[in-house]
Formats: structure tokens, sequence, C-alpha cells
């Protein structure tokens, strides 16, 4: 595995369990009450926050793990790296329509950060996903 899918791989993960660990946080936080009534810019931003920790512990222990034979990425992974990310700019660019009606229809500020966080969230997701594909089977 090359150090650019591993570090693919860490990318995934992470982005998609802070992501939970935030919703389980906040939902757990509104209780019976109403969500959008939650205090989550503090969460949102610890979450976001953990998140770039991890990936960067991830990476790291994941190569001291499993050491990779070069930390340059070749032709293949720039490729890679590159139709991944035009695939997914498709879900970013598409999913960024929800926030936008959001913040025309004046809705409350709750409900646009976390339609942007989880629209951001998808987009990682899917393109880390894409390129794992990419990786295993070619495009």
């Amino acid at each position: 595995m090359s150090y650019e899918e591993k570090g693919t791989w860490v990318y995934l993960v992470v982005s998609a369990l802070t992501y939970l660990g935030y919703v389980v946080v906040v939902l757990r936080s509104a209780g019976d009450g109403p969500v959008a009534e939650v205090p989550y810019l503090s969460p949102m931003l610890w979450a976001i926050g953990i998140a770039v920790g991890l990936a960067v512990v991830g990476r790291i222990a994941l190569e001291i793990a499993k050491p990779s034979e070069s930390h340059k990425a070749d032709a293949r992974d720039r490729d890679i790296d590159r139709f991944g990310e035009h695939v997914a700019v498709v879900v970013l660019g598409v999913g960024m329509v929800l926030p936008l009606v959001l913040a025309l229809a004046e809705a409350p500020h709750f409900w646009i950060a976390n339609a942007i966080y989880a629209v951001f969230t998808a987009w990682a997701v899917f393109g880390a996903a894409v390129k794992l594909v990419a990786y295993r089977r070619g495009f």
C-alpha cells in the first residue's frame, strides 16, 4: 500500500468518525429539547480540531507500524488524487446548494452551519472512497 493510499484511509476514517462523534454529542445535548437550540459551536470546533489532530497522529502511527517504501507520490498517486477530487467536487458543489437555500430562507445558524459541516464531511468521505476504489480497481 502506497504512502498516499494509507493517508487516504486515515482521512476517510477520521473524517467519518469525528463527524459521527459530533452528531452524537449534539443529539445527546439536545435531550428532549429542540436540537436547533443546542450550543453547537464548541462541539463543532472541537470535532474539526480533533479531526486534524487525529489525521496527523493517525498518519504518523500508520507509518511507524507499516512504513512505506517511498513518501513521494508517483504519477499513479497524482492521477488517482486528481480523479478523486474531480469526482468528489460534484458532491461538494451540489451539496452546498442546501446551506445556500437555508441561508436564503433565513434559517437558524444551527441548521446552516450543520449543513455546511455535513456537506464537507460527505465530500471528504466520498472523495476518499472514490480514491480507494481507484487504488484497488484502477480507473
